[in-house]
């Protein structure tokens, strides 16, 4: 029983050490970006109401959420999902205001999934929200604020694709799908499925063009060119609409210079149905799963009670750590702390050193003397704790300066 107490539960795991210290550079690099951006940071609850993040809202299916109950019989979930939390609290503490709000965060989210993927269920995000902006530049800044990010990280070859959301719905619309049928292909393209998209469309009257397209929604990925392409092929006024704001997307973030880091996926879709415009993604070596990924979400707010037009993005910073840990991008963490170590007649001495030092700002961890243990003894134990130095006072008072 006490061995078996020793382990974590199936996808959760513990981050101790150098590691734990290089998230924590990660995440306080990636923050202070957002910060360049005027987000400002925000807390929310790690478990709320169950409605709040409800297949209703678009976010993760009930069997994948973490249930349980309060004194009340109240059902609560820990979340899965950052962005209806920061939605529900818009809809709170600025309901009357019509002007720009910017979010920051971070924390965990935490997602039931099947043991067979092999991934995290609890997985730490850190991203932003820009509310009460329905503009393509809201857009391009998140996109280009997500670059930022990356590269602020370390990373130097990675592609943010973007989709649109309503790019689907205006097929679907054209095509006189029904929505049963279409969350079908909507499963089939996002796999890369071409044969059981064909499958489906191959026996309904459609027009040429628009038939053509969606048979090519899982190849439709890569440079611009792709949005001309599909311009001139299919004629319904909210999927054409979709494309005209990805061709103004893409002529912003060339402003911004980033247009060697971004492709667009027509195929793109989310699992999160909230989503209502552009989606976008970043991919890079050495994790098969996005490190960022965001998107806009104009009709959730409104759930809450508040009309309110709204884009976020998300780093996912256990992905973005693997992906720099093997890619061998990872700044090592330099030793910092210095090891004090006395004998106990020389207390005080030390208890004062200790104060002037951590006045300074250096970082100190105090140790009496165990009279089994020699010099090298803790010399040895420095290099273990990772210490930078130690510092050994003698029962006369005198003080020696070791590096491990």
């Amino acid at each position: 029983m006490s061995e078996r107490l020793l382990h974590t539960p199936e996808g959760v795991r513990d981050i101790y050490n150098a590691e734990c210290e290089k998230k924590s550079m990660l995440e306080e690099r990636l923050r202070h970006h957002l910060h360049l951006y005027g987000f400002r940071d925000i807390e929310t609850p790690a478990f709320e109401f169950f409605d709040i993040f409800s297949e209703e809202r678009g976010t993760v299916s009930s069997k994948e959420m973490y249930k349980f109950f309060d004194r009340e019989g109240n059902t609560l979930v820990l979340r899965p999902d950052m962005t209806p939390s920061i939605a529900r609290c818009m809809a709170k503490y600025y309901r009357e205001e019509t002007m720009p709000v910017r979010f920051c965060y971070i924390g965990d989210t935490f997602v039931n999934n099947t043991s067979y993927q092999g991934k995290l269920k609890q997985v730490t995000q850190l991203g932003a929200e820009l509310l009460n902006d329905s503009t393509v530049e809201a857009d391009a800044e998140m996109v280009a604020m997500t670059v930022d990010c990356l590269l602020a990280s370390g990373l130097k070859r990675f592609q943010v694709e973007i989709g649109q959301a309503d790019f689907f719905r205006g097929l679907m619309e054209e095509a006189l799908i029904d929505e049963q049928e279409a969350e079908e292909l909507r499963l089939l393209i996002e796999d890369k499925n071409m044969f059981g998209v064909e499958e489906i469309i191959s026996g309904k009257k459609l027009p040429d063009g628009l038939k053509e397209v969606i048979l090519k929604l899982p190849e439709l990925f890569g440079s611009v060119s792709h949005l001309d392409y599909v311009s001139g092929k299919i004629t319904n006024a909210r999927a054409l609409g979709a494309i005209g704001r990805l061709k103004a997307l893409y002529a912003l973030l060339c402003e911004y210079g980033f247009e060697e880091y971004i492709t667009f996926d027509l195929g793109m879709l989310s699992k999160f149905d909230y989503y209502t415009g552009i989606i976008f993604r970043a991919y890079t070596f050495g994790t098969g799963d996005a490190v960022a990924s965001g998107g806009r979400y104009d009709g959730l707010v409104k759930q809450f009670g508040k009309d309110a037009p709204a884009i976020g993005m998300a780093v996912i910073v256990n992905q973005l750590l693997c992906a720099l840990s093997r890619q061998d991008l990872l700044e090592e963490p330099k030793p910092k702390n210095t090891l004090l170590v006395y004998p106990k007649e020389q207390g005080k001495k030390a208890v004062a050193l200790a104060k002037a030092m951590r006045a300074e700002g250096r970082r100190v961890e105090l140790l009496l003397m165990d009279c089994g243990a020699d010099q090298n003894d803790y010399v040895l134990y420095a290099g273990r704790m990772h210490l930078k130095t130690v510092l050994f006072i003698s029962g006369t008072g005198e003080i020696t300066e070791v590096n491990p």
